[in-house]
């Protein structure tokens, strides 16, 4: 089983998947990748020849794997060449030569470093936002729903040997202005529309740009898109951002239908577009976070606590020999489940508890800044860890 956070899982992913056939045709491509939720930032499935098993894994590995998934069909449907090494080495090549202003991440490999361990670097930061930690974990629908200008600028790099950073600002300003224009039609506005906007201007990557000034679809200049996928793209997204009241009015199918026209789409794909991205919202709405958000603290705080309790549960084993060497810890912990915790004895069970997840390199997030705020939902947890002797040596106490 492929671990997204522990190094290697690159070339265990080709390992498993021994990809043979490389992708022919762009409209098949596209809409594999659009039926797996990339498109829409919500990655439910992957296009792969094996079936991956997801289960216990965090929004960010998902969203990692399905990064990795999408730059290699686009490799394949571009060079049809279904090597990983080639492609490995591609890959990380594009994105050493990309320079997003306030982005670190595209920095010259370590001597020693393999390829592959260098591009898995990259992708890791390439999931997160830049935001602050609150922000990312609501916005992360939006950031990830952007994962995919890197799959068209991949493209680019593949045909034309380089991406441009006008390209790259140019197309964001597209989405965002898309967006806008969009939610400007619909009849019935929604709470979060504006909210919806502020997300896509706060998920740009390549450029400063950060409102949309645009009046109409002609000032966009999108004849300047002559791919396809380009184009497929803007409307789904468009779709998406109409989609936030539940549905698709007649105004705003024409705008969709507009949108198309414009950029020569035929009108079935608009159809299509519309038709999917109601099927996928509708059957995903209760995990999608953007269609369930209510307050920005509660969301980080559901967020913070999944993450916590599957960091725990990959290190059961050893937190829970560290946790019982420590016997003032276990007599701590055994009260904190009958009383409150004095001043002093909370002091202990804070220290004696990060000097634990120093030790397990996995639970170093409780070292960062702020990290101590997660502890009561590491203590919360721990019981549920341990061995039922736990429990029977606390009462012994």
């Amino acid at each position: 089983m492929i671990n997204p956070s522990a190094n290697g899982w690159i070339d265990k992913f080709f390992l498993e998947q021994q990809v043979v056939e490389a992708i022919s045709d762009t409209d098949s491509f596209y809409q594999n990748i659009r039926l797996t939720g990339f498109i829409y930032g919500h990655v439910v499935s992957f296009s792969t020849p094996r079936t991956i098993n997801t289960k216990g894994w965090l929004h960010d590995e998902v969203s990692k794997v399905a990064m990795l998934n999408a730059l290699y069909q686009m490799y394949t449907l571009t060079t049809q060449d279904v090597h990983p090494k080639q492609f490995i080495e591609k890959a990380a090549s594009f994105y050493d030569k990309m320079n997003p202003q306030g982005f670190s991440l595209f920095r010259k490999m370590i001597p020693g470093q393999s390829v592959a361990h260098h591009l898995e670097k990259i992708i890791d930061e390439r999931v997160h936002t830049n935001d602050n930690i609150i922000s990312k974990n609501f916005s992360h629908i939006v950031t990830n729903a952007l994962l995919f200008v890197d799959v068209l600028a991949f493209q680019q790099y593949l045909t034309q040997g380089e991406v441009s950073d006008k390209y790259l600002k140019k197309i964001e300003e597209t989405i965002i202005s898309v967006v806008t224009l969009a939610l400007q039609t619909k009849t019935n506005k929604s709470p979060h529309d504006k909210l919806l906007v502020k997300l896509f201007e706060a998920s740009v990557r390549y450029t400063k740009f950060s409102k949309a000034n645009i009046q109409n679809l002609d000032a966009l200049q999108l004849e300047y898109y002559q791919h396809p996928l380009e184009k497929y793209y803007l409307i789904d997204i468009a779709g998406l951002a109409l989609w936030s009241d539940g549905m698709v009015e007649k105004d705003e199918a024409y705008f969709l239908h507009t949108l198309a026209a414009t950029m020569d789409v035929p009108d079935a794909f608009v159809t299509k577009s519309i038709s999917d991205t109601h099927a996928f919202i509708s059957k995903y709405l209760k995990e999608i976070p953007y269609f369930n958000y209510s307050n920005p603290v509660k969301h980080f705080y559901d967020q913070t606590t999944q993450l916590v309790i599957t960091l725990i549960t990959r290190n059961k084993k050893r937190l829970a020999k560290e946790i019982s060497e420590s016997k003032e810890l276990m007599v701590l912990l055994a009260h904190s489940t009958q009383r409150d915790l004095d001043k002093d004895e909370k002091k202990k069970i804070k220290k004696q508890l990060l000097d634990i997840c120093k030790s397990i390199p996995s639970l170093t997030i409780f070292l960062i800044p702020g990290g101590s705020l997660l502890l009561p939902i590491l203590i919360k947890f721990i019981p549920q860890m341990l061995p039922s002797a736990f429990n029977e040596n606390l009462d012994e106490e």
